[in-house]
């Protein structure tokens, strides 16, 4: 059965995005491309415009942990560990 024509579209799923930890909500937000600069990425998070794991996160400070979701923009990413030092 087709979805109503007002429902909003499917979620994609999160994007994984490799990083090295420790990572912060802010610079996270940069990487992922949800915001062009540092000044746009906190500008996106203090204005309440980003979600952690589904809450919205004001800390652009706030250290991400392996697997949080980070959503923004329409678009979602997942922090990955990665293995290079």
């Amino acid at each position: 059965m087709p979805a109503p024509a007002d429902a909003p579209p499917a979620a994609q799923p999160p994007v994984s995005i490799e990083v090295a930890l420790p990572i912060t909500l802010g610079q996270f937000v940069k990487l992922a491309g949800f915001a062009l600069t540092g000044g746009d990425a906190k500008r996106l998070v203090v204005s309440g415009l980003v979600l952690l794991n589904g809450r919205i996160e004001q800390r652009r400070g706030h250290r991400l942990s392996p697997g949080d979701v980070v959503e923004a923009a329409g678009a979602a990413a997942r922090v990955a560990v990665s293995d290079q030092r």
